[in-house]
């Protein structure tokens, strides 16, 4: 374990002996960090919160804060990273809100400079946030999901795999998979055609979700129709798109309208 000599541990924090802290980095008590994590400058690790294998920490980033909820009564509650993860300068992610409840950031994800992640959230793996992204509590992603710059989530919204969102955006409603939202107020745009294409999505598969963004925003059907030929689509990942839909609690963002009529 290499450990910079201006560090401050707790005896009671458990590290790794593969892992590196940096100058000036502050370990509170109740803190796991796995194998081959690196702490940068002045980061801090606050307590309840659980890093997995191979994570980096950015300087000045704050894991496991408490969570801005008036709610909030000094509970025990935790935030758990998986592996894999780049967090950057300045970040931060709070833990959660509610005895024993949990932040859960997944593996694999590339969270940038002046990140957001509030109690509660539930992040998948293999999503990139870019530089000053906000989630607000209880906000769920799903995997492989593009964030861009300052993008900004309302509470308990939800965002659905392989979307991409365009910088700047206000979501107040749920984002739906597979698509590119945009705007303020957010609207979809199309189909995410290049993280589908990166994603490994097979043209047969790119084509049944362009499909079913024509039944959705550029057919005349009433919604109950557009659902049903959804359904008998038999695609998996337009079974996911139609799940999602359904599912949604606090509405779903739709497209913008244009003039010949199109909802």
């Amino acid at each position: 374990m290499k450990i910079h000599p201006t560090a401050i541990i707790s005896p009671r924090a458990e590290i790794s002996s593969s892992s590196m802290i940096g100058p000036y980095a502050v370990i509170e008590e109740d803190v796991v960090i796995g194998d081959g994590c690196e702490i940068g400058a002045h980061a801090v690790i606050k307590r309840f919160t659980q890093l997995g294998q191979r994570n980096r920490v950015g300087e000045h980033a704050v894991l496991g804060g408490e969570p801005q909820d008036v709610k909030f009564r000094g509970e025990a509650s935790r935030l758990v990273i998986g592996d894999d993860n780049v967090i950057r300068e300045f970040a931060t992610i709070h833990r959660a809100c509610g005895v024993g409840e949990a932040t859960r950031i997944g593996s694999r994800n590339f969270i940038m400079i002046g990140v957001h992640v509030a109690h509660n959230c539930q992040v998948g793996d293999d999503n990139i946030f870019a530089n000053g992204v906000a989630l607000a509590g209880h906000v769920v992603v799903e995997d492989h999901v593009f964030l861009s710059s300052n993008v900004g989530a309302h509470q308990f919204v939800r965002f659905g795999r392989y979307a991409m969102v365009g910088g700047k955006s206000k979501i107040v409603q749920d984002v739906l998979p597979f698509f590119i939202t945009d705007g303020n107020p957010a609207r979809v745009r199309g189909v995410n055609v290049v993280g589908l294409r990166r994603g490994g999505f097979s043209a047969a598969e790119r084509l049944n979700l362009q499909r079913a963004f024509r039944l959705l925003f550029r057919s005349d059907l009433s919604l109950e129709d557009t659902l049903a030929a959804l359904h008998e689509m038999n695609d998996a990942n337009v079974a996911h798109l139609l799940d999602f839909i359904r599912s949604s609690n606090r509405g779903w963002t739709r497209a913008a309208r244009k003039e010949s009529g199109a909802r």
